[in-house]
């Protein structure tokens, strides 16, 4: 892979999937500079695309993914299949499934790795 800046998601998706067959290079040869660039451009992306935001809680990126990025919750409840099961996995009443995850992930364009992470529930 040739190394470039990552403008849009499709370069993000190439970047990780390079990073995925680097992940464990040694540092300083040639492959564990490589894995270096790539991480840090990764970054330095993600920090644009989803800035200030707790990317740490999922729930929070998918309002984000909603209010800021043109997404809807009608969109979210046409991929998970109803309108209640969108709201309540909003509303922090349903939990997130891998199924969800993947269905979300691929359509939009957000990394799994981020959506798979624990949520704060509701009280």
């Amino acid at each position: 892979m040739e190394i470039h800046p990552i403008r849009n998601d499709d370069d993000h998706a190439a970047a990780i999937r390079e990073i995925e067959t680097l992940w464990g290079a040694i540092a300083g040869t040639e492959d564990g500079d490589k894995l270096d660039i790539l991480a840090t451009l990764v970054e330095k992306y993600e920090d644009r695309r989803w800035p200030n935001i707790d990317i740490s809680d999922p729930i929070d990126l998918l309002n984000y993914a909603i209010e800021e990025l043109g997404h809807s919750q009608a969109e979210l409840a046409e991929l998970l299949g109803s309108r209640s099961r969108a709201s309540e996995l909003l509303n922090r009443r349903r939990p997130l499934t891998v199924e969800m995850i993947h269905k979300i992930s691929e359509a939009w364009k957000i990394p799994a790795d981020l959506l798979v992470k624990p949520s704060r529930v509701a009280a």
